[in-house]
């Protein structure tokens, strides 16, 4: 590890999460990072003339709060972010309108027509991402079939963290680990899938020139001379960057709104294989892939919350978590990733409405709902968990559980059950760390990924569970495809 302890180096992480965001510092002292969350705020979509848009104006304002609260010098800034999501900047390089909303329903139907007019191997096979709706792709198609001159008056195409870079610095390129996330990236060749877009008569022009994580964009306008360092701008890059124990067949699963599960290669596995289970491969730091699948998340848990609040019950998601362990498990299952769980609404009701359709008992209390919830997550993590070892030979050895959902124990636990493998939960801030692991790598306080790793790992306390016996977690998982099938 580099000897820069003197310094005392200060960097500034700004984490954005489809709920939240966060602005941290994070000083790093030779041996281990210090990390100190400056200001949290939230925002949501909003619905603009008919399309689900960013309140890009609260996110920004959020984004400047927090860097004018930062006391003291900084080295550096970058922000992460989800993915997909872009801006379009115009030809005076301001932004033509608010990013559009990965969970506008259009984008379902645009996929639906997109794979009329690509079939789903061919898609797959140029790209070698996910076919899911969130897809950047499939917004680039809803706009190219309802507003085709938003995207003839675009001059450069950046996704939702770059927006936030060309704010701060001006700069017009886009990063690799967030372009990688679009659908329109080929992850093979590590270009823009020119030749697919074509195909959907998706313009190109304003595609822009990608750089890889730790590149230097600029100087941060008004904080005093630091940089701007892009990290893994997609925010799951950063927390696998932020997962401070991996060994070979370590799963790595960053748990937050969405739930990304895999694994880490040094090169895409883009087969059949990968395509028939839905695999992706988006790009990571220091030459890996991230081998995973992204499948809802929390979000079941947040949008059920929030209709609880409205009908009176505010609780948090301790109380939550209190009441689903009350509960009975593997009673009630769904597939978390199905478009009916996509969209804002109603979520328990939803919930209910399936169990009934298909024949399960209906989940009628809120605790009932809720352990539906994270028994069905847990069932996708063993189903991911199963589709990653057969394509790729991999014996699992370990489940790793960074973000904001490893502070969810029984979670993580049920997690332990059901993939049958021992479970490691932390740092709740992987993502901020990683983030600021690679801005430090880049001003040369830090050799490389294994050495932000180790410099995270001295910084985090661990919590591991093992996996319990009792619960039919086969039986529950057949009974979940057999469901999903009859559902196609």
């Amino acid at each position: 590890m580099s000897t820069h302890s003197a310094t005392h180096r200060t960097v500034v992480a700004v984490d954005l999460g489809a709920e939240s965001g966060r602005v941290t510092t994070v000083r790093f002292d030779g041996e281990r990072m210090h990390l100190d969350v400056v200001h949290r705020f939230t925002h949501e979509p909003r619905t603009v003339d008919g399309v689900l848009r960013w309140d890009l104006d609260r996110i920004w304002g959020g984004v400047r709060t927090g860097l004018d609260m930062v006391d003291g010098p900084v080295a550096s800034v970058g922000v992460d972010a989800w993915g997909v999501d872009f801006g379009l900047l115009g030809a005076d390089g301001t932004l033509l309108d608010e990013p559009t909303c990965y969970r506008d329903p259009r984008q379902i139907e645009a996929m639906t027509a997109a794979l009329h007019a690509v079939p789903r191997a061919e898609l797959y096979g140029a790209t070698g991402v996910q076919i899911i709706p969130i897809n950047t792709i499939f917004a680039l198609y809803a706009d190219q079939r309802e507003q085709p001159q938003r995207l003839v008056d675009a001059r450069t195409l950046l996704m939702l963290p770059d927006v936030i870079h060309h704010l701060l610095a001006g700069s017009s390129t886009t990063e690799f680990t967030a372009a990688s996330t679009s659908g329109a990236y080929d992850m093979a060749t590590g270009s823009w899938a020119t030749g697919l877009l074509d195909r959907l008569g998706i313009p190109t022009h304003f595609l822009p020139e990608v750089v890889a994580p730790g590149t230097d964009v600029g100087e941060a306008h008004d904080l005093g001379g630091a940089r701007v360092i892009v990290p893994p701008a997609h925010d799951t890059a950063s927390a696998f960057v932020g997962t401070p124990v991996t060994e070979p067949g370590g799963l790595i699963l960053s748990s937050g709104t969405w739930s990304l599960l895999g694994i880490e290669t040094p090169a895409p596995v883009i087969t059949e294989g990968t395509q028939r289970a839905n695999l992706t491969n988006e790009g990571g730091y220091g030459g890996t892939i991230r081998l995973l699948r992204n499948v809802v998340g929390l979000w079941l848990l947040q949008e059920c919350r929030r209709q609880w609040a409205r009908d009176g019950h505010d609780l948090d998601y301790g109380e939550i978590a209190e009441l689903a362990a009350a509960e009975p498990g593997l009673v009630s299952v769904i597939p978390a990733e199905h478009e009916d769980f996509l969209a804002p609404g109603d979520m328990p009701a939803r919930i209910r409405d399936f169990c009934a359709r298909t024949g399960q008992p209906v989940p009628e209390s809120i605790g009932a709902v809720a352990r539906c919830v994270v028994d069905s997550l847990a069932l996708s993590y063993r189903g991911v968990a199963a589709d990653i070892s057969d394509v790729t030979g991999t014996a699992l050895t370990s489940l790793n559980i960074v973000g904001g959902g490893s502070r969810h124990l029984g979670l993580s636990q049920l997690a332990a059950d059901a993939t049958g493998l021992p479970v490691r939960c932390g740092p709740v801030e992987a993502t901020a760390l990683g983030n600021a692991g690679v801005q430090l790598a880049a001003l040369g306080e830090l050799g490389g990924l294994d050495e932000i790793r180790a410099a995270i790992t001295a910084s985090t306390e661990l919590v591991e569970l093992e996996p319990r016996n009792g619960q039919d977690w086969a039986g529950a998982a057949s009974l979940l495809a057999e469901i999903t099938r009859r559902r196609r």
